[in-house]
């Protein structure tokens, strides 16, 4: 292999690392939370968490304008031209526009508290609960301000850091709380963890361009460009909340809050624990798609070495997953979690999909077309919501397993048919090769956990998590520098 060629997949390699790891601390952190929170308010209590939780998120995506995605680009833009005094000004407009989006947010959720009340509960009255979760709305608005700017600003380090202290604290202001007070703390701590991630984010921006109120008069008339160019994502994230929230509801109101409590931890470990590999996506990847987005042999090479090395890190956490879920089960939350194992195991076979479609998906969003990316979003969570409570109705939890793959199969068809079709975009030899091997060992690892139990289970499962891992670990060395890199490491260790 070329050296260009090692050099660009070590780039990918080295930054989907970085994140991945940040990510992977910040939910070491979370599984001892969780668990805290889960043997303190049960699957009920959970379940209650995650209504609030999931309404509070839905009204900030309406009413943010998309600020938080769109001020990204404009900011880099001006710090790339090295022009200060352009940066500066447009960082005023930015929180010119998100303090008007954090009363927005506010008002609408103290506004419809009382049909939240009646749409999310089939028992009690509720308003009030939503009407006290108001100000977490606002702050969540100042917080995504405040992040664009740092992310434009290329400050990776701080978000880090900041990522981290909010994890961290949410350990050490819920479980004290719920301790005391049980469901009676579940406001406040929304509340409280909305104030302390605005602290600590408004800290490291406050220190790159301090609070300026001066020139605000007339400000708000300039930011129509960027409020333009994120109303697609906002009406997308606004499908993807509200679809959320309705399955939410829906398993509240057909089953109990017991039942919902179980599929939130079963997401949670299916969507969110297992999308870590992802999240230098938005970091790094979109910026280098974005720069060769109208070049398609680059645009292809791009995309297609960015599923690989996600597909090669992701694929043997998968397994592993898959076969160590009902020993992780207790440990993260309690022997009452024990159903959701079936749903999580099978829901885990939807990431092996995800891994080659997010990348093809950013294509999208590289080349501006925001009305697409609204379309094939809301064609993704019409579906996936369809699924959903057909797979409840026929299989119960297991069935929403079930769905979970199934909605992902389906985005991988849509989104690589829009890609080839409109864009050029071909995925490579490489890329197909490596996905039906990974996704293979996936399946053989399904089957283990429902065809045989006892010793044989164990070995046939670490066996299969040990020939992804060593598949995995043989392109990398192959096409990076990853041996190199450790042993350098290592050796620098025994000088030590």
């Amino acid at each position: 292999m070329e050296q260009r060629d090692k050099d660009s997949y070590g780039h990918v390699l080295k930054y989907t690392g970085v994140f991945g790891g940040v990510q992977g601390l910040n939910i070491l952190v979370s599984l001892v939370r969780n668990k805290f929170v889960a043997l303190l308010l049960g699957p009920a209590g959970m379940g209650l968490v995650t209504l609030f939780n999931t309404t509070v998120n839905f009204i900030s995506q309406a009413t943010s304008l998309g600020i938080s995605f769109s001020a990204v680009r404009h900011i880099s833009e001006c710090y790339d031209s090295g022009d200060e005094a352009q940066t500066a000004h447009f960082v005023k407009l930015v929180r010119g526009w998100c303090l008007l989006t954090a009363l927005l947010g506010m008002l609408l959720c103290v506004v419809i508290g009382p049909f939240l009340s009646h749409t999310t509960f089939a028992w009690g009255n509720h308003t009030l609960h939503f009407i006290l979760l108001a100000p977490a709305v606002g702050m969540m608005a100042i917080t995504g301000g405040e992040t664009a700017i740092l992310k434009g600003m290329r400050q990776l380090g701080a978000l880090a850091v900041i990522q981290v202290l909010t994890v961290v604290a949410a350990l050490v202001v819920s479980v004290p709380l719920y301790y005391l007070f049980s469901e009676t703390a579940i406001v406040p701590v929304i509340v409280l963890m909305a104030l302390v991630t605005m602290v600590l984010t408004v800290r490291h921006s406050y220190r790159l361009f301090p609070l300026q109120l001066r020139g605000t008069k007339g400000i708000l008339g300039e930011g129509m460009e960027m409020v333009r160019l994120g109303v697609a994502i906002t009406v997308a994230g606004i499908v993807g909340s509200g679809a959320e929230m309705l399955i939410r509801s829906w398993l509240n109101v057909t089953g109990d809050l017991g039942e919902l409590g179980l599929y939130n931890a079963g997401y949670m470990i299916t969507v969110t624990y297992a999308s870590m590999v992802f999240s230098a996506m938005e970091s790094d990847y979109f910026p280098r798609l974005s720069a060769v987005s109208h070049d398609v042999d680059a645009t292809n090479e791009t995309v297609n070495k960015q599923m690989e090395v996600s597909l090669l890190i992701s694929s043997p956490m998968l397994v592993g997953l898959i076969i160590f879920l009902p020993v992780l089960i207790p440990l993260l939350f309690s022997s009452e979690f024990l159903p959701v194992i079936a749903m999580t195991q099978v829901a885990v076979l939807a990431m092996f999909f995800k891994s080659v479609t997010l990348p093809a998906a950013y294509i999208t969003l590289a080349r501006g077309y925001s009305g697409m990316y609204l379309f094939l979003e809301s064609a993704y969570f019409v579906v996936f919501v369809m699924l959903i409570i057909f797979g409840y109705r026929q299989w119960g939890l297991f069935g929403t397993g079930v769905a979970i793959t199934l909605a992902n199969v389906f985005d991988f068809l849509m989104i690589h048919a829009v890609a080839r079709f409109r864009y050029g975009y071909k995925i490579s030899s490489t890329v197909m090769r490596y996905s039906a091997i990974h996704i293979l060992i996936g399946l053989l690892a399904f089957f283990t956990t429902i065809t045989v139990d006892g010793y044989v289970y164990w070995v046939f499962g670490i066996g299969l998590t040990l020939v992804s891992l060593l598949f995995s670990l043989l392109i990398l060395h192959q096409k990076t520098r990853l041996w190199e890199a450790l042993l350098r490491r290592f050796r620098k260790v025994l000088r030590i």
